[in-house]
C-alpha cells in the first residue's frame, strides 16, 4: 500500500520538524554512523570457517593423543566411545550434540570441566591438542596451522557434523 501525496508531505514536514528541533542529535547520529558504515564498506567479508577447513595439524593431534591417553581415556575410553560416567567424544551422538556450535564452545567445555578430578588443571595448549586429537578421530581433515588456544578465536570456527557442499 502506498502513501498518498498528502501523507508523504505530512511525514516530510514532521521529519523536518524533528531535524530542526534536535539538530545536535541528528549530527551526532550521523557522525557515529558514518565511520561504522565506512569500515563495513572497506572491510573484506570475513570468510566463514568450519572444522572441515583443516583447523588443526597432524602433529598437534599426535600430541593430543598422548595427553588424551594420560588424562582422559580412563573416563572417556581408549577409543573415545565413552564410559560409565563420561559421554562419547566420537560418533553420532557426539557430533549431533555439538553440531551448529563453535569450536570455542567445545574448547571452553573441556577447559572448564576437565579433567573431572581437577577441572582446569591442563594448559590451554594441552586442551587445544586434545581437541585436535578429537577432531582427527572424528575424521575432520588436518590442515597446515594448529588449532588456536584462545576461545575468542575458536568461536569463529563452526562445528559442523556433516561436510558442507562445495563453495560457489
Amino acid at each position: 500500500m502506498s502513501a498518498s501525496p498528502r501523507e508523504c508531505s505530512i511525514r516530510e514536514e514532521g521529519d523536518d520538524h524533528a531535524m530542526m528541533k534536535y539538530p545536535a542529535a541528528v549530527l551526532v547520529l550521523a557522525a557515529l554512523a558514518s565511520p561504522v558504515w565506512l569500515l563495513r564498506a572497506q572491510a573484506p567479508e570475513a570468510e566463514s570457517r568450519s572444522v572441515w577447513d583443516g583447523v588443526y595439524t597432524e602433529d598437534q593431534a599426535k600430541r593430543g593423543e598422548t595427553i588424551y591417553r594420560k588424562e582422559c581415556a580412563a573416563c572417556h575410553g581408549a577409543m573415545l566411545t565413552g564410559g560409565e560416567s563420561a559421554p562419547p567424544l566420537t560418533g553420532g551422538p557426539f557430533l549431533a550434540n555439538w553440531n551448529g556450535l563453535t569450536m570455542g564452545d567445545l574448547f571452553d567445555r573441556i577447559r572448564k570441566t576437565m579433567p573431572q578430578t581437577n577441572p582446569g588443571r591442563l594448559t590451554r595448549q594441552q586442551d587445544a591438542d586434545i581437541l585436535a586429537f578429537m577432531l582427527s578421530v572424528n575424521k575432520f581433515p588436518a590442515g597446515k596451522t594448529e588449532l588456536y588456544r584462545q576461545s575468542e578465536m575458536l568461536k569463529e570456527i563452526r562445528f559442523e557434523s556433516a561436510k558442507p557442499g562445495p563453495k560457489k
